[in-house]
């Protein structure tokens, strides 16, 4: 039986840089030539059968996620860009796990040329002149590049991930972060002084001087604090880490230098080992890990998800955040659930729902079409700006996992996870869901023929083959 080959070049650099060898050293350590390591880096051609046993004895690489990261999410976004009425059919699934697994630049090739199709056709819907002028000459815009960088490292960027985490815990113990990040910035000659701003400001930096707004709510000030160390003290990781994602614009590069930063911020204040084990004691209840760390619910759902440490990870999540139009403005995830790109969400995910009932949590129990079933977490998580005229930002974030870890989950209590018919059929995209009696569906798959019957008895126009 063949051997599945397996490309993985975003591991490798991101074992090299937490490791801190060179590309020389690295490629001595996993008994290779520079040039062979520098092709495995860039996904031109598989990792050897001799350097992935060096991966995982000498530096504890899950050799698991390596054969399963990359190809799976290519598939899942290869499918729905073939679902396109611009495609004639949908290749067979066996062939698009082909295409990820052995020729990945290929493919990755293939979805550029499509969000070019696609953000052309948008522009031309549109005529949005602006953005038809600034991403004219781009396959990706900027915003989209950095997204799918994140996206591909698994959402978790260890060197950043544990530079936040000395941070914090200097002496193994966990400081109390704002005095922390007062302190950080000082020696930096900076001052922090809290003051009244205008309603939708956090923060303004005045030369020397950061004024921080006393009305912003108390997790809000110190995420962005934490945000202004790691771009004053951890310069130069950030820039290592940027050098080794290779944007293609330097737009793309400042937007995910930002997003780096964030990435500290939220890894200092809930550092991995403390969040880790209290997480699994507090048994992944939102509202009590906010309590422990000082943070917003958003900020502890989006860092559970974050939570893939080799040798330490914790439960596979999915994380994603909605506005009231259904448009999705983050998503991660670490399970087997991929979201839409390049069509809406399914609406019958119950995190449509949070807005209706603000303050509370809602639960649901939920089936994919591939048969993997989910418990499902959702809430609103509305931003009041501390002024009645000031407009208030509405979004409802959505936690989920896979239903073998529900008994981890305090959420799960109750529920009755032995019953088939207690779980919801739910989909991706319309696109690309084969189910046949959705109440819901907005448009035909575009995989299956249809038939328009004479006499019209449920709510679509059409029977789905």
């Amino acid at each position: 039986m063949a051997t599945q080959k397996i490309y993985a070049g975003s591991a490798l650099r991101e074992t090299r840089t937490r490791t801190g060898l060179t590309q020389r050293r690295f490629a001595e350590a996993l008994g290779v030539s520079l040039p062979y390591l520098s092709q495995m880096e860039n996904n031109h051609r598989p990792i050897s059968a001799g350097a992935l046993l060096r991966l995982a004895q000498e530096f504890g690489v899950d050799l698991a996620t390596l054969a399963a990261g990359d190809a799976e999410r290519m598939v899942i976004d290869m499918r729905e860009a073939l679902a396109d009425p611009l495609f004639d059919a949908m290749p067979p699934l066996a062939d698009l796990r082909l295409a990820a697994t052995n020729a990945p630049v290929l493919a990755r090739a293939f979805l550029d040329l499509y969000r070019a199709y696609q953000g052309g056709q948008e522009r031309l819907a549109a005529l949005d002149e602006a953005l038809g002028a600034a991403s004219a000459t781009s396959l990706t815009t900027p915003w989209e590049e950095v997204r799918d960088f994140f996206h591909y490292c698994d959402n978790y960027i260890d060197a950043v991930d544990r530079a936040a985490e000395r941070f914090a815990c200097p002496d193994g113990q966990r400081a109390d972060p704002w005095t922390r990040a007062v302190a950080a910035l000082s020696e930096r000659g900076i001052t922090v002084q809290l003051v009244e701003l205008p309603a939708n400001a956090v923060f303004r930096r005045e030369g020397a001087v950061v004024l921080v707004n006393a009305a912003a709510e108390a997790p809000t000030r110190l995420f962005q604090l934490l945000h202004l160390v790691a771009l004053e003290r951890q310069s130069e990781l950030l820039e290592a880490t940027l050098d080794l994602a290779r944007f293609r614009s330097s737009t793309a590069r400042e937007i995910a230098r930002l997003g780096m930063a964030n990435y500290f911020a939220g890894a200092a204040l809930m550092p991995y080992r403390r969040f880790h084990a209290a997480a699994q004691a507090e048994r992944h209840d939102l509202e009590r890990l906010a309590h422990l760390f000082g943070a917003s619910l958003e900020q502890v759902a989006h860092r559970l998800s974050t939570m893939q440490r080799p040798g330490a990870k914790g439960i596979p999540f999915f994380f994603v955040r909605v506005d009231q139009a259904g448009t999705i403005t983050k998503r991660h995830s670490a399970t087997r659930l991929q979201f839409a790109r390049f069509g809406g969400a399914c609406p019958l995910w119950n995190v449509h729902q949070a807005f209706e009932q603000p303050g509370r949590f809602l639960r649901q129990l939920a089936e994919t079409p591939d048969g993997v079933r989910y418990l499902l977490l959702s809430r609103d998580v509305s931003k009041h700006a501390g002024a009645f005229n000031a407009p208030v930002r509405r979004f409802a974030i959505g936690l989920g996992c896979e239903v073998a870890h529900a008994g981890s989950l305090v959420y799960a209590d109750g529920l009755d996870l032995t019953k088939p018919r207690a779980f919801e059929p739910i989909g991706i995209s319309c696109r690309i869901c084969p189910r046949r009696d959705c109440h819901q569906r907005s448009i035909p798959p575009i995989d299956r023929p249809l038939t328009i019957p004479a006499d019209r008895e449920g709510p679509l126009p059409y029977d789905i083959a």
